[in-house]
C-alpha cells in the first residue's frame, strides 16, 4: 500500500513538473518575438543591443556585481533543470517514464580579484527521500589569466569527447555509450588541477582521489588518478570558429575500494571539435584497460551537426563500443532499465533536433536511438531496440 501512495505521488509530481514546463515553454514562445539566438560566436557589446525578455529574465540568477568592491566583485546564483520523458521498446522488453534528470542549485562568487569560490548540491524533486543526492561542485579557484588557472576541491575531470562536455551544453539529449562507460560515472571529484590556454595551445592536469565514493568528499580511503590533456586551436588557420584537437590520458592506481572511477587503470581518448557557421562535427576515439574483472574497451564516436536556422538544429550520431573480453560493455541509461546486463560489443545510430530559444540556457532536445548490444555469453547483455527521448534543457 505504501509504495502504491508512493508511486501515486510521484506519478502527481511527474504530472505537476509537466503542466509546468509546458508552460513556461509556451509563456517564451508567445511573449518573446524579439528574441535572437545566441548559442555561440562573438556578442555585440550590451550598449549595441536591446536586451531581450530572456535577458532581463536571466539577470535573476546575478545577485550581486560590483568590479569596484575589493572583497567580492559578484556573486551568481547557479543551477540547471533537466526534465525528459523516455519511451523504449526493444526485442528484449519495453519502458517509458518521466524523469527530472538533473536538478541542481548552488552559488558562485568572485573574491579579491582572481579567485572564485562554487558550490552545487544535486536534488532530487521527485522524491521526498532523499531529496538532497550529493554535492557536485565545491572548490576553490585561482585565476590570474587564462594562461593559468588552479582548482582546488570538488570538480569536473574532462575527458572523452562528451565527459569533457557540461551536461548544460550536450547536443545530443545525453551522452554517448562510450563516454558511459570509459569516462567516470562520477563526473565531480574531489583533487587539485591547473589548466589554461597559451596561444592556440590548451592543457590540464590534475591528481584526484578515487576512493570511495559518498555525497560529499568521499572517504579518501582509496587510491587516486591522475589526468593530463592537451589540445591545438586550428581555428585561426582554417579560417573557422573551431578547430580543436585534443588528447586526454589517464592513469589510476588500481583499488578495489575506488568508487568514484571505473575499473580502469589507463584510458586513451583524441577528440576533434570542428564548427562552421553552419555545420560542425565532434569525434572521439578512445580505448581503456581495466582491471578487477574489468575488460579492455576501445570505441569510436563521430557526430555532424547542421544549423538548419539560428534557433533549429539537427544531430546525427554514431557510437560502437567493443569489448577484448565477454561482459565488458555497459548499456546506455534508459536501456539499462530493461537490460540490466553486460554484453560485448555495441552499436548506435541516434538522429535528433535541437531548439534554442536561449543558446544552451534554454532549449529542447529530442532524439531517437536504434541501439543494439552483441552478447556472446547469451547471460543477459543482448539488446536490439528503440528509444526516444525528448526534454527540456535550462541553465543559468
Amino acid at each position: 500500500m505504501n509504495q502504491r501512495k508512493r508511486r501515486a505521488a510521484r506519478n502527481t509530481s511527474q504530472r505537476v513538473l509537466s503542466a509546468l514546463i509546458a508552460a513556461a515553454v509556451l509563456t517564451a514562445i508567445l511573449f518573446t518575438p524579439d528574441f535572437s539566438w545566441g548559442q555561440s560566436g562573438t556578442q555585440a557589446p550590451a550598449s549595441e543591443k536591446k536586451l531581450s525578455t530572456y535577458d532581463k529574465i536571466w539577470k535573476f540568477a546575478e545577485w550581486y556585481n560590483d568590479g569596484e568592491n575589493p572583497v567580492l566583485q559578484s556573486f551568481l546564483f547557479t543551477g540547471r533543470f533537466q526534465y525528459e520523458y523516455a519511451a523504449l521498446d526493444a526485442d528484449q522488453g519495453s519502458h517509458d517514464e518521466w524523469n527530472a534528470r538533473r536538478f541542481r542549485l548552488g552559488a558562485r562568487a568572485r573574491l579579491f580579484g582572481s579567485f572564485t569560490l562554487h558550490g552545487e548540491a544535486d536534488l532530487d524533486p521527485q522524491e521526498a527521500d532523499p531529496f538532497y543526492l550529493r554535492i557536485t561542485d565545491m572548490y576553490l579557484q585561482w585565476r590570474k589569466s587564462g594562461r593559468f588557472t588552479l582548482t582546488m576541491g570538488k570538480h569536473g575531470v574532462p575527458f572523452t569527447m562528451d565527459g569533457s562536455t557540461s551536461s548544460k551544453e550536450l547536443l545530443t539529449i545525453d551522452r554517448n555509450n562510450l563516454s558511459n562507460n570509459i569516462w567516470f560515472p562520477q563526473e565531480y571529484v574531489p583533487g587539485i588541477s591547473v589548466s589554461g590556454e597559451i596561444s592556440d595551445w590548451v592543457y590540464r592536469a590534475g591528481v584526484y582521489s578515487a576512493g570511495q565514493a559518498n555525497r560529499e568528499f568521499g572517504e579518501f580511503n582509496g587510491s587516486f588518478f591522475m589526468l593530463a590533456s592537451l589540445g591545438y586551436e586550428f581555428a585561426n588557420s582554417l579560417g573557422v570558429k573551431e578547430a580543436l584537437l585534443s588528447g586526454n590520458y589517464v592513469f589510476q592506481n588500481p583499488d578495489p575500494k575506488n568508487t568514484f572511477t571505473r575499473q580502469l587503470r589507463h584510458v586513451v581518448s583524441t577528440n576533434f571539435k570542428f564548427e562552421t557557421n553552419r555545420w560542425g562535427l565532434r569525434t572521439d576515439v578512445s580505448a581503456a584497460s581495466g582491471y578487477l574483472g574489468q575488460s579492455n574497451l576501445w570505441g569510436v564516436m563521430a557526430m555532424p551537426y547542421v544549423n538548419a536556422t539560428d534557433k533549429l538544429q539537427f544531430v546525427g550520431r554514431y557510437t560502437m563500443l567493443d569489448s577484448n573480453k565477454p561482459n565488458g560493455v555497459r548499456l546506455a541509461t534508459y536501456e539499462s532499465r530493461v537490460v540490466p546486463g553486460r554484453g560485448d560489443r555495441y552499436d548506435e545510430m541516434y538522429l535528433g533536433a535541437n531548439y534554442y530559444f536561449y543558446g544552451h540556457k534554454l532549449k529542447l532536445q529530442s532524439g531517437v536511438q536504434f541501439a543494439g548490444m552483441d552478447d556472446s555469453r547469451s547471460d543477459g547483455g543482448a539488446y536490439s531496440g528503440v528509444s526516444w527521448t525528448t526534454g527540456l534543457r535550462v541553465g543559468w
